[in-house]
C-alpha cells in the first residue's frame, strides 16, 4: 500500500500533536516496512526527533514549489492543492493524524483521519468561542469525508457518537504509545545533574500538564493542605501557565505551602523523561482528557499512578493505578499517604502497571493501523 499523511505537525510541533504524528508513522515506516509512506507538508526541518524516520527508504517527504512555498500560501496548499499533487493519485489510504481531512482527495483513495478529543464540545467553557466554531468545523467534515474515524480511547469513540451522531460502524479504537525517550532510565549522574539543574528534592510528588482549570492541580494543592505537615513531601509541577494559575497561587497562599511546591515553566523535553523517574508518585487529577499520554509516560518511569475516575483514565493507567474523586481533596491526600508511607505498595502498583501498558508499544499500534487501513478493501490481509 501507499499511505499518505498530512505531516505539518510532524515536522512542526514537538509536544502532544506532534508526538503522535511522529509515534504512528515511525511505528508504520518501522514495523510496516513492506508499504511505502508519503508525508505532505507546507515545509520541513531537520531535527533530531524527525531525521532518523524520513531517511528511511520507505518515506517519502512532499511539499510545494514555487508560488504555494511562500509562508502566506503554505496553508492553502495543506487544506486543498497538495490533493493535485501526482502522488495522490497512487494512494492507497489518506491518513489524517489530526483530527482534519484536505479537501479534494480522489474518490479511490480510502480516507481515515484520527479523533483525539471532543473536550471543545463537552466543555466549550475551556475554549475561545471561534476555537470552537473553527474545531467543531474541521472534525465534523473530517468525519463526514471518512471512510473510517481512529478514536484514540473508547471514550473518544463515544464522544464522537454522541457529539457528532457518527455510525459506530464507522470508528475504530486504536491507541497511542508514548515517546520512545521514556524507555531509557536515566544514569545516578544524569539524575543528579537533573536535580541539580532544576532544584529539585530527593523525594517529590510529580505533576505534568497545563496548569488549567480543567487539569485540576487545585485538588492536589488541597490535599496537600489536607495532610499532616510531617507526611508531606514536596510537589513538582511541570507545565505551562494560564489565568487559572492566578486561583491556584492562592490557594497555596491561603493554607502556606510555599515551601512545599516547586513549579517548573519550560522544561525541556530531554529532562523530562529524569523528572519523571525521580518522582515518589504522579498525580494526574484532571477531569476530563481525551486519553491521557502522561500517565503512560509516568508508568514507563517506573512511578505509580494516581489518577481520576470516569473519563478516559483507566484505560491509560489500567486497574493498578488509583482512581479518586477529582473534586475529593481528603481521598487524595488518604491516598497519597499511604503509597508515600508503603514502598510495598508503590512497588506492586508500578509492576502490575507496566505489565498492562504493554499493549500501547508500537508494534502493536503499528498492527493495528494496518488492519484498519487493510478493512477498507475487504480483502485478506496478505494481499496488501
Amino acid at each position: 500500500m501507499n499511505i499518505g499523511f498530512e505531516a505539518k505537525r510532524f515536522f512542526t510541533n514537538y509536544t502532544g500533536l506532534g508526538n503522535y504524528c511522529r509515534f504512528v508513522i515511525d511505528s508504520l515506516s518501522r514495523y510496516q516496512p513492506q508499504h511505502k509512506y508519503f508525508l505532505y507538508t507546507p515545509r520541513e526541518s531537520d531535527h533530531a526527533e524527525v531525521v532518523p524516520i524520513v531517511h528511511r527508504e520507505n518515506v517519502e517527504v512532499i511539499h510545494p514549489h514555487g508560488f504555494y512555498s511562500k509562508p502566506i500560501l503554505s496553508a492553502l496548499w495543506r487544506s486543498w492543492r497538495m490533493t493535485g499533487h501526482k502522488t495522490i493519485q497512487s494512494l492507497s489510504v489518506f491518513h489524517g493524524l489530526s483530527q482534519e481531512l484536505p479537501i479534494g482527495l480522489p474518490d479511490h483513495v480510502k480516507k481515515v483521519v484520527t479523533v483525539h478529543d471532543l473536550i471543545f464540545l463537552r466543555y466549550p467553557r475551556f475554549y475561545n468561542a471561534i476555537d470552537v466554531r473553527i474545531y467543531t468545523s474541521k472534525v465534523v467534515r473530517a468525519c463526514e469525508q471518512a471512510d473510517r474515524i481512529i478514536a484514540i480511547s473508547e471514550q473518544t469513540a463515544e464522544d464522537i457518537k454522541n457529539f457528532l451522531h457518527v455510525d459506530a460502524s464507522k470508528i475504530r479504537v486504536v491507541y497511542q504509545g508514548c515517546h520512545p525517550v521514556f524507555k531509557k532510565r536515566a544514569s545516578p549522574e544524569e539524575s543528579r545533574s537533573i536535580r541539580h539543574k532544576y532544584g529539585l528534592p530527593d523525594r517529590y510528588i510529580l505533576n505534568v500538564g497545563t496548569i488549567e482549570e480543567r487539569k485540576n492541580l487545585i485538588v492536589l494543592i488541597r490535599a496537600m493542605a489536607a495532610m499532616p505537615e510531617q507526611a508531606r513531601i514536596p510537589v513538582v509541577v511541570v507545565g505551562r501557565r494560564t489565568a487559572y494559575f492566578k486561583l491556584i497561587a492562592e490557594e497555596i497562599k491561603k493554607y502556606k505551602l510555599a515551601p512545599w511546591i516547586i513549579f517548573l515553566h519550560k522544561v525541556s523535553f530531554a529532562d523530562l523523561p529524569a523528572i519523571y523517574q525521580g518522582a515518589a508518585v504522579f498525580v494526574y487529577p484532571s477531569f476530563f482528557e481525551g486519553f491521557g499520554i502522561p500517565l503512560i509516560e509516568a508508568i514507563e518511569s517506573g512511578v505509580p499512578v494516581i489518577t481520576s475516575k470516569g473519563s478516559c483514565f483507566s484505560e491509560a493507567a489500567g486497574p493498578a493505578a488509583v482512581y479518586i474523586d477529582p473534586n475529593d481533596a481528603p481521598e487524595l491526600a488518604a491516598h497519597l499517604a499511604r503509597i508515600l508511607s508503603d514502598p510495598s505498595v508503590s512497588k506492586a502498583m508500578v509492576e502490575q502497571s507496566r505489565e498492562f501498558i504493554r499493549k500501547f508499544e508500537p508494534d502493536v499500534i503499528a498492527e493495528e493501523l494496518k488492519q484498519v487501513y487493510q478493512s477498507l478493501y475487504k480483502v485478506p490481509s496478505t494481499s496488501l
